[in-house]
């Protein structure tokens, strides 16, 4: 059995209601359970919440919501592992036998059916615990600076100062769009970024972020441009 969990609390403080806010024609959340549900690859299609208004509008657009998020798990401070792992632990509790937990963010409107399947290819292909999208960082990290409190830069590995792009190893950073784990893995809380795990690495044009009003205007922007994902489109 496998389940698709889709995180949404309703307290969203940069961007207001942002997991059921209009994006692009329709509820922001509804373009992660639209492909979730076009995939083919869930028994079950879960939306983890403690907001009346998102649960109504996640069953409007198929996924169901069989029980409400606990306020601990539903302030700034909780983490997306631990409401994961409370979700998880639901269903254990009901009788069900997942096989693997997917997490799906609501503020993914990019994501795509075949990365889906190719991350649960990627987690029964060998012993990993977790497998989640990542893509790579668009300048080298390793000749990353910050500003000091006098005003001036310095470099966090100045031994890279003049070492060739080209030179240095490809850093990857999360995605921000699904993470396949095992069921254990994600009630013993393991962490996702470890050796454990295991990267399906999207192209840079494909991840943005949705954190602030300058993410959402640049992801409707990108989003109408990208004629392959527009209209629920994702093959």
């Amino acid at each position: 059995m496998k389940i698709a969990v889709i995180p949404a609390r309703g307290g969203s403080k940069r961007i207001p209601r942002k997991n059921i806010k209009p994006f692009c024609g329709r509820p922001m959340i509804a373009w992660s359970i639209t492909a979730a549900r076009e995939s083919g690859l869930f028994d079950r299609i879960i939306v983890s919440t403690d907001d009346v208004e998102i649960a109504e509008v996640a069953r409007m657009w198929g996924a169901e919501t069989p029980f409400v998020r606990p306020p601990e798990l539903a302030n700034d401070f909780a983490g997306t592992t631990e409401v994961i792992a409370h979700a998880t632990q639901w269903a254990l509790n009901e009788g069900l036998k997942p096989d693997a937990v997917c997490c799906i963010y609501a503020t993914a409107p990019f994501i795509q059916v075949e990365d889906l399947k190719k991350g649960l290819n990627v987690l029964e292909s060998g012993s990993w615990d977790y497998v989640f999208s990542v893509t790579e960082f668009a300048a080298p990290i390793f000749r990353a600076f910050q500003q000091t409190a006098d005003g001036g830069i310095e470099m966090f590995f100045p031994e890279h100062f003049a070492t060739r792009s080209q030179d240095l190893p490809v850093a990857f950073h999360d995605a921000g769009q699904f993470y396949w784990g095992r069921p254990r893995a994600w009630t013993e809380g393991k962490k996702i970024f470890e050796r454990h795990s295991s990267p399906v690495k999207l192209p840079r044009w494909r991840v943005q972020d949705i954190d602030n009003w300058d993410d959402w205007i640049r992801a409707e922007l990108l989003f109408n441009q990208l004629g392959d994902v527009k209209n629920g489109n994702r093959q």
